[in-house]
């Protein structure tokens, strides 16, 4: 699981018309998708529709869901409801069976043009989901247009080849697909053109960026283009990354070119050897506090994140203990814990589990070891002088990506900000003159 995944989202977004909406659950790649998904609904000419993006990473994703779906259907009683998305593309009987949902449609098919022109023909069968593992083509349906947003998320790669024994994403997604660097660095272009002041670069594995492509270029490789061809870009930011698959080019650009942002998010999961090796990571423990270190003496204003995940099958107390300890060890300043969460047909739902009220409680404590670092990540920045990139509302970003609220500002400025304070789980700055 190497995708951006975040703490479960829900956005709505709607076209200016209120024709077309927008449910996203799950990582900022959905998020990506569903923009261009409302684009291709809008250009079809569809009306009154609900485009409901799943997220399948845990059991409560898809719980959550339906859920949605539900409460969709309750709010707009006329409206078609079309469910996508992952949880969607491994089980879309599920979905078509609820009396809620009008149709589904798969992965790959929900950034094709044709769906949505049969949707608006009203000659769609019920259920339009294939083989996601047939799909060759570059991943993502490239779009230029970012809905009030001060950054782009920009998505040059799709799909999987590894097989994690907790993972079912591959199943949603597909084998690893790369976008050509041609393609990516015209679209930051035309981004750029239009006054995105940051881009992020998204994907499910991203750093296997190229695999695919010919003479297998690295995704490091790809940034230096994109910062040599785009010079005009303010500022490049990478999303969740693998930490033993950090190119010595990607690893040069981090510390040494100023637009890329100092901020990474590490697809870690455990702090324990033997569950790493349970788990089917290619990277051990003393791998991540490596990287980190040697990041962090040539960079020293680096921040780290990670996912990690409390409760995997065989999981010990001493192991949960190596989990906590990874935290400090790291120097990790922003958490993504996910309680175990057995997914059918892999490996791992056959291992043996756990109680779930020991997986909740190890989640919680986990947690609560998050907040306390990202406390103490925040209280060490009181005093400095940083660039922050507005947002909305006076909240904004600094390089590191912590939130930051100060007063004005407009969204997608940057400014400089004395930080003078600290509220929960945010900074609080000032504007400099």
């Amino acid at each position: 699981m190497t995708t951006d995944v975040l703490p479960q989202i829900e956005q709505e977004v709607a076209d200016p018309s209120g024709t077309v909406e927008t449910i996203t659950l799950g990582c900022r790649l959905n998020l990506y998708e569903s923009e261009a998904m409302r684009n291709l609904a809008q250009e079809a000419g569809l009306a009154n529709v609900v485009l409901v993006n799943t997220c399948a990473v845990t059991g409560e994703a898809v719980r959550q869901a339906r859920q949605t779906i539900r409460r969709a259907r309750k709010q707009k009683p006329d409206a078609l409801i079309v469910v996508t998305g992952c949880a969607a593309q491994i089980d879309p009987a599920m979905f078509a069976a609820m009396p809620e949902v009008d149709r589904v449609i798969g992965n790959a098919e929900k950034s094709q043009a044709s769906t949505y022109q049969s949707l608006a023909k009203g000659d769609s069968e019920r259920v339009r989901v294939n083989d996601i593992m047939s799909v060759r083509e570059t991943a993502g349906h490239l779009i230029d247009g970012v809905q009030d947003r001060a950054r782009a998320y920009v998505q040059v790669q799709n799909g999987c080849d590894h097989r994690c024994t907790f993972c079912i994403i591959p199943f949603g997604r597909g084998n690893s697909r790369s976008v050509p660097a041609g393609e990516v660095v015209a679209m930051i272009g035309r981004l750029v053109a239009k006054g995105v002041p940051e881009v992020v670069l998204s994907g499910v594995d991203m750093t296997s960026w190229g695999a695919d492509l010919p003479g297998q270029p690295t995704l490091g490789e790809l940034v230096q283009r994109i910062l040599k061809l785009v010079p005009d870009l303010k500022r490049l930011r990478l999303s969740s990354v693998d930490a033993v698959e950090i190119d010595d080019v990607l690893f040069r650009l981090l510390v040494e070119d100023e637009r890329m942002m100092p901020h990474l998010h590490l697809s870690l999961q455990h702090g324990a050897d033997l569950i790493l090796k349970r788990m089917k990571r290619r990277h051990t423990r003393a791998d991540a506090i490596a990287l980190a270190q040697r990041l962090r003496a040539a960079r020293p204003e680096i921040a780290f994140g990670a996912d990690l995940i409390a409760g995997f099958p065989t999981e010990t107390e001493a192991h949960f203990a190596d989990s906590l300890a990874l935290v400090d060890e790291v120097g990790l300043a922003f958490l993504h814990v996910f309680p175990f969460s057995p997914r059918p047909e892999t490996p791992a739902a056959r291992m043996p589990q756990l109680d779930k009220a020991v997986i909740k409680a190890r989640a919680a404590a986990l947690r609560a070891k998050g907040d306390q670092a990202l406390t103490a990540y925040l209280d060490r920045q009181i005093g400095s002088v940083q660039t922050v990139l507005i947002e909305r509302d006076g909240r904004g970003r600094l390089d590191s990506f912590a939130e930051i609220h100060v007063a004005g500002g407009q969204a997608g400025q940057l400014l400089q900000a004395r930080v003078i304070g600290r509220g929960t789980g945010h900074l609080i700055g000032e504007a400099l003159a």
